[in-house]
């Protein structure tokens, strides 16, 4: 057995569900772990809590993982991790003998292992890109409990169908933290939003530019014009409407965020154009050949606004 641990916000959450579903494709048997969700200590480690985004969406068809099942791959560790104070046990768990930790952007072997405890985030696109198919067809979306909101929503994406749509997501708030800014910061700079737009006007000279951000007094500032449209109302619970609504635009011009990774590969428009930042953390470094053979399709554009 293989068990894959949800963990991080919905990105993260669509990453892990989508390696499960591509471990349970080529025959392994596989759970989801949830349980991080539950657990004060491992919540601890994150900034801001995190709730399990998946079941906002419509119902996916995951096996969660028991406690026994989890007991069963790690064993004898995982007994003594229960065992020892909370503040211990989180820097532990993701190191015990029978885990396999992420510390690379691919990692093939994962493929042949069993009896294994995975963690990681699996934001690399070579893992599921061949069941990217399924994937759409499984991961949807509910109608909005607000009958405004779902009116609203589906208004703009009506206007998205109709226009030469173009996504972009501008991720500030938490990213200009200390705590995050040294490995998230200067990445998605003013450059690569220059370049980006442009390839596209390149191409799409009536495109129109569907702007999401959590900073919108930042984007009202700094895109002005017939051109661009803010997306400044799904909030709080409903913020992962904003994936819904990135994946209704034809094209998609991402942040370092999983969260508008998904809007574009949820995107089903079979011309779509995705652009990407070359690297999604500073601690990264971009060796084009590598990039473009583990993110096929994607477009990639480096802080200083080069195309690679």
């Amino acid at each position: 057995m293989l068990i894959v641990r949800a963990m991080g916000g919905l990105g993260n959450q669509l990453q892990q569900y989508a390696l499960y579903r591509k471990l349970e494709h080529i025959g392994k048997d596989v759970r989801l772990d949830i349980s991080w969700f539950r657990n004060e200590a491992f919540q601890a480690t994150m900034a801001a809590g995190r709730e399990l985004e998946l079941d906002y969406l419509n119902p996916l068809p995951y096996k969660v993982a028991t406690e026994e099942e989890i007991r069963s791959v790690l064993g004898r560790m995982w007994e003594e991790a229960e065992s020892i104070g909370s503040k211990i046990k989180r820097k532990i768990h993701p190191a015990l003998g029978a885990s396999f930790e992420e510390s690379d952007m691919y990692h093939e072997q994962i493929y042949g292992m069993d009896g294994k405890y995975l963690v990681g985030y699996w934001a690399c696109e070579k893992y599921y890109a061949d069941i990217m198919d399924i994937l759409r067809a499984e991961i949807t979306f509910p109608n909005c409990e607000d009958s405004k909101l779902q009116d609203r929503n589906d208004e703009i994406s009506r206007q998205m169908d109709e226009t030469c749509s173009v996504s972009v997501h501008i991720r500030r708030g938490d990213y200009l933290d200390d705590i995050n800014k040294a490995l998230f910061g200067g990445i998605c700079t003013e450059a690569y939003y220059r370049k980006a737009i442009d390839y596209m006007r390149e191409r799409f000279p009536d495109a129109v530019f569907y702007i999401f951000s959590d900073d919108i007094p930042y984007v009202k500032e700094h895109y002005q014009g017939e051109a661009y449209r803010m997306i400044d109302w799904n909030d709080g619970k409903n913020s992962f409407y904003d994936m819904m609504l990135m994946s209704r635009c034809k094209h998609n011009i991402c942040a370092n965020s999983t969260f508008s990774f998904w809007g574009a590969r949820l995107n089903d428009y079979s011309g779509k154009i995705m652009i990407r930042p070359s690297i999604h953390k500073n601690t990264q470094e971009c060796i084009p050949e590598q990039m473009k053979d583990l993110w096929k399709g994607w477009q990639l554009v480096t802080p200083q606004g080069e195309m690679i």
